[in-house]
């Protein structure tokens, strides 16, 4: 076997956060932060290793081991779906901070039909190195459980085309972020495996009479893409399933509110896709679409206070501003806030927004692989 590289891009939500879990639309886009999955073979009596050198976190064990490590979380997940809560969450990941790529391993080696403990599996090494922030909604996870699986399938099967065997690799990573997540949309996964700017929502068919994920590619014709800020106000306090977790509990306890508040927020986003395929877009109607999709998220309970102040900062400056992906709690902080203003200078200006920005590029490349 030779050695394999892949990567992938991050991803932010433009709107729909939340929203998309109950069958609103949403716009994602991929951005041009990658995380790279490095698989070596190495010698046939060493042990599998994983490095993960940006959580200073790796592991060494056995396939035996790794494939009942994912049939555990499976276990703990069909738990947790069956009685959904916070409570239930909690026992979902654990603490270990390989769980994710462990738990995409072994779901990739049992899609390859390994059998356990028959030494049929090589041994590799496997080394993960992210430039995409933690926890703070641009996909890390999503990305890590693509890489992960995409990588794996190449390196065991050196003719793959991964366009073609893209389904697979998405229903996969859609598994091994149930594990972290609960119950996930599979938005994130769609787009950091296609890549650039889609269109998200919930298609019924009479295999998935519930609906199921679809996506589509949008044609962007505005410049708005490249008007729009992506700040960090820092990580959440919660992860996002916990946080996800927390929404549907509330949404349990009044629906019709609930019902109104993803209204809105769909409502918006439709006006936002509008704007962004129009060749001259109205930025009066951009800031408007965004102030709604924030006071929609505001009402979700996912916006912490002293974020919802810095939004209401640029607000007052004649701007908008919203957090993308699935917010927190509590504490002061949301993981990424998207910050727009017709003019963008007083952005520059305003204390609210002295926070760490990254100047990426919306509607990068999706999965590819990496020349060694």
């Amino acid at each position: 076997m030779l050695p394999v590289t892949v990567s992938v891009p991050g991803k932010l939500i433009l709107m729909g956060e939340h929203a998309v879990v109950y069958g609103r639309p949403a716009l994602v886009a991929a951005v041009d932060l990658r995380l790279y999955a490095r698989f070596s073979p190495c010698a046939p009596a060493a042990p599998l290793r994983i490095e993960l050198p940006g959580l200073s976190a790796g592991c060494a064990a056995g396939w035996p081991e790794i494939l009942s490590y994912a049939r555990e979380a499976r276990e703990r997940w069909e738990g947790y779906a069956a009685r959904p809560g916070p409570e239930t969450f909690q026992s979902l990941r654990g603490t270990d901070p390989v769980h994710l790529v462990k738990v995409a391993l072994g779901e990739a080696a049992a899609a390859l039909s390994a059998t356990a403990g028959a030494g049929h599996e090589s041994p590799l090494d496997l080394r993960v190195e992210s430039h995409l922030p933690m926890g703070s909604g641009m996909g890390s996870s999503a990305a890590a459980a693509v890489a992960v699986i995409a990588g794996y399938r190449l390196f065991r099967r050196s003719d793959l085309d991964l366009d073609l065997d893209l389904p697979e690799i998405l229903r996969l990573a859609h598994e091994v972020e149930r594990r972290q997540h609960g119950t996930p949309s599979g938005v994130d996964a769609a787009t950091v495996a296609r890549g650039g700017l889609l269109w998200a929502y919930r298609e019924r068919t009479p295999e998935t009479p519930q609906g199921g994920l679809a996506v589509e590619p949008l044609a962007v014709r505005s410049p708005l893409l490249q008007q729009i800020r992506v700040y960090d106000s820092g990580p959440p306090a919660e992860t996002t399933g916990a946080v996800v977790a927390a929404v549907r509990e509330r949404a349990a306890r009044d629906p019709g509110r609930h019902e109104r508040r993803l209204d809105r927020i769909g409502e918006a986003t439709l006006g936002l896709r509008a704007e962004l395929e129009s060749a001259t877009f109205d930025p009066r109607r951009v800031v408007e679409l965004i102030r709604a999709a924030a006071a929609g998220l505001h009402e979700l309970g996912v916006v912490p206070e002293a974020v919802q102040e810095r939004i209401r900062q640029v607000e007052a400056a004649g701007g908008a501003a919203k957090i993308s992906g699935a917010g927190a709690l509590s504490g002061t902080s949301a993981g990424i806030v998207l910050a727009y203003h017709p003019e963008p200078d007083p952005l520059v200006r305003l204390p609210a927004l002295a926070l760490p920005q990254y100047p990426v590029h919306l509607g990068a490349a999706g999965l590819r692989r990496e020349e060694t």
